[in-house]
């Protein structure tokens, strides 16, 4: 792994990736990312002398695709060099903070696209809804949310749930074959037909964050909560909740009668936020399944079996 250290002194901030992201980029994303790891030090030194940033430190604890470093601005502001791996999830990330514009969402200072590289003010990077019980946290999460729902605006650039889950349901059919998937096949069958019925149903047109759990709203200043690291898309509001109905997981499973805490959570957060509960618990079932499988495929079988479970209770 290359190191480096931002030119300076003895006291110079050493720029290299967190083990975390390593870890999970490694196993992610093979060695297309392990080729964009070895670059990912000079990237971040050549972004802070772009913007004339001086950095703090790396936050040890950032993101499982992108590197994030705690950085002022040359009049002393303090803001985030946040660096990640550009794919179809993470494309539009600045587009969709650029257009929220700070409402709701954390602010973009600046952005270079291309290198997967923003610039975004400063949250409390160790403050967010997972600090609040869950009641209070579901309501934070729930108002903020109606803020996210936006219009996406004339000749937007985001691609349609419809698009980007039709791209997830071949490689779930595969993996239903294999092995691993052996004694949930009944289950993925049951995602991929509920599936069929969630896109021919009516469609909105609603600008939605895709990645949205209490991990992703962090404390602020100018405003208490707010979200961050959308994967943005443009559908139904009932895709949006999916995640916050599986939030804190392992608390809700390790609780009795699980299931039907599960099952109260979907039906209080739909009629909280006006939408279908039908379509809300297919949402759910589709993309816990979705992501329990592909877990199993790159070996998190915690996390996968964990997800699976979670769909069996709706």
């Amino acid at each position: 792994m290359a190191s480096a250290a931002h030119h300076g002194g003895p006291g110079a901030v050493r720029l290299d990736p967190p083990e975390r992201l390593v870890r999970t980029v490694g196993a992610w994303e093979g060695e297309a990312g392990r080729v964009w790891l070895a670059e990912l030090p000079d990237r971040v030194g050549r972004h802070l002398e772009r913007w004339g940033l001086t950095p703090e430190r790396v936050f040890a604890a950032g993101g499982q695709i992108s590197m994030i470093v705690l950085v002022r601005t040359a009049d002393g502001t303090p803001a985030v060099l946040k660096i990640g791996m550009v794919n179809r999830e993470t494309e539009h990330e600045h587009a969709a903070l650029a257009h929220w514009d700070g409402r709701g969402a954390v602010r973009l200072l600046d952005a270079d696209p291309a290198e997967g590289a923003l610039l975004l003010e400063r949250l409390q990077a160790d403050v967010s809804l997972r600090s609040l019980a869950e009641p209070k946290a579901m309501l934070e999460a729930a108002d903020l949310l109606r803020r996210l729902w936006v219009p996406p605006g004339e000749g937007h650039p985001f691609t349609s749930v419809a698009d980007y889950t039709g791209a997830l349901v071949p490689s779930l059919r595969e993996r239903r074959e294999r092995d691993f998937a052996a004694e949930v096949r009944p289950l993925i069958d049951e995602a991929l037909e509920v599936y069929g019925d969630l896109v021919a149903g009516p469609a909105e047109d609603v600008l939605l964050h895709g990645d949205y759990h209490h991990g992703n709203v962090l404390a602020g200043e100018r405003t208490p909560w707010l979200a961050i690291d959308p994967k943005p898309l443009v559908g139904e509001r009932a895709y949006d909740l999916a995640w916050l109905v599986r939030d804190r997981l392992s608390t809700l499973a390790a609780q009795p009668g699980s299931r039907a805490a599960a099952r109260r959570r979907l039906a209080k957060l739909a009629s909280s936020l006006e939408v279908d509960p039908d379509r809300l618990r297919g949402w759910t079932l589709f993309r816990s399944v979705e992501a329990g499988v592909w877990s199993l495929s790159v070996g998190d079988q915690e996390d996968g079996e964990l997800l699976l479970e979670f769909a069996s209770w709706l």
